[in-house]
């Protein structure tokens, strides 16, 4: 099987849907566009009732938090007006150890910073602990709620912090779970 893949073209339209969470001018994360009107992220990017959110297109929104769960490390932000299609999000039985990914974010202020890896293992860091999607790629602060992506550009996974040299992120079955029940 024959596959060339534009990683640069890959990496603007996962920019699309990659914001950066921010409070007072402070770089706090990164978040990903979500249908409708939404952007879900790591709770530990969001502590305040409220941040701003810059689009990939420079525009900056004010963005409320709708629901935080720092157990699973994930927000959900209500983001209207933000004109900007949401991510595509890849089926969970497409997520498989040896898959390429990319990570978009910005970290350390780096706007729409790429990082590219493989997919080394998806369950559990400790006995009994949750799943993590884990990579072989670099997260830095300000990567964190930015989206974990396959080839195809179909997000996978909610980049949330590094296990030494792993990137670990959230399931998108875990983010879709939470972000159905955030919004009842």
């Amino acid at each position: 099987m024959d596959t060339l893949i534009d990683i640069a073209e890959l990496a603007d339209d996962l920019r699309r849907v990659t914001v950066e969470v921010t409070d007072a001018d402070e770089l706090l994360g990164s978040g990903v566009l979500w249908p409708p009107g939404h952007v879900v992220t790591n709770a530990h990017v969001v502590r305040r009732p409220e941040v701003t959110l810059r689009l990939s297109d420079g525009r900056s929104l004010r963005a409320r938090v709708l629901a935080r769960d720092p157990d699973a490390d994930l927000a959900l932000l209500s983001a209207p007006g933000s004109g900007v299609p949401a991510a595509t999000l890849a089926e969970a039985d497409t997520v498989r150890v040896g898959s390429f990914v990319v990570a978009v974010g910005h970290p350390l202020g780096v706007r729409g910073a790429l990082s590219t890896g493989i997919i080394c293992a998806i369950g559990p860091i400790d006995r009994g602990g949750r799943p993590w999607i884990q990579a072989d790629l670099h997260l830095a602060p300000g990567n964190s709620g930015g989206p974990l992506a396959d080839a195809g550009g179909r997000i996978v996974g909610l980049n949330s912090r590094a296990a030494g040299p792993l990137a670990l992120a959230v399931p998108m079955e875990q983010v879709t779970g939470f972000a159905r029940a955030a919004r009842v």
